[in-house]
């Protein structure tokens, strides 16, 4: 399941759905309006292996790492949202669901930066 920060455009959601992605966004049938970070890695818990992406910095914490879910911060235009979350989504290293458990990831135009659950070292991705 990918689920977008209520921070992202509802423009972009638009263009993802278009393009054929299947998401869902906070407060809008899944949490509620208005949640605080500290609210949503436990709804991320509940899901069955969501793929969380948000424009927030604080989710790019090694500490959040864990099997049950990826977060994504997407550290990019909010206009290029739709974009670069396809990108990630077929990206070769990082297109199904198992791949990306367990990894905190930062997207940026250049490319891609990732924790990844029992790694101490941070990885590096270029885009395809």
């Amino acid at each position: 399941m990918n689920i977008l920060d209520e921070n992202v455009p509802a423009s972009q959601q638009a263009l993802l759905r278009n393009k054929g992605i299947v998401l869902r966004q906070i407060g809008e049938g899944l949490g509620r309006k208005g949640m605080k970070d500290d609210e949503i890695i436990p709804l991320l818990h509940e899901l069955d292996r969501p793929t969380f992406f948000t424009l927030y910095s604080d989710f790019y914490d090694r500490r959040l790492c864990h099997a049950g879910y990826c977060l994504v911060h997407l550290e990019v235009e909010e206009e290029m949202v739709a974009e670069y979350v396809r990108r990630l989504l077929r990206h070769r290293e990082l297109n199904t669901k198992a791949k990306r458990m367990g990894c905190v990831i930062r997207v940026v135009p250049t490319g891609l930066a990732l924790w990844r659950i029992q790694q101490d070292e941070i990885g590096h991705l270029p885009w395809q």
